[in-house]
């Protein structure tokens, strides 16, 4: 296994060469489901996934500076984990958010019934 394997293994806690059993069923998923599952539901949280990346690269208007980043392997997978990290804390309260809208919406709908 070369040195980059191991390095993905390991973030996702993998042992051996086979890696562990989220390691082996990220890498068994389409590339439909994870760009499925890559789409933001709404445009609030696409903007502040926007914001936050750019907060972590530099606010630089590229219509008007030249801009280019340069990182290597780790630091790039850093970057990629802070990424997944802060879209899965949008996504849980993005839903938590619906749950709450629809838990309100029948507390209203059985308040009015009674």
């Amino acid at each position: 296994m070369n040195d980059a394997s191991k390095q993905i293994s390991g973030f996702f806690g993998g042992h051996g060469e086979n890696g562990s059993p989220l390691f082996q069923y990220v890498q068994s998923m389409s590339p439909e489901t994870i760009a499925q599952l890559s789409r933001p539901d709404s445009m609030e949280v696409f903007q502040v996934m926007e914001r936050n990346i750019i907060g972590l690269l530099g606010g630089l208007p590229s219509e008007q500076f030249d801009v280019t980043v340069t990182t290597n392997r780790e630091h790039l997978g850093r970057l990629l984990a802070s990424a997944i990290i802060s879209g899965y804390f949008l996504r849980n309260a993005e839903q938590r958010l619906a749950f709450e809208r629809s838990l309100q919406t029948a507390d209203s709908s059985s308040d009015q019934d009674s």
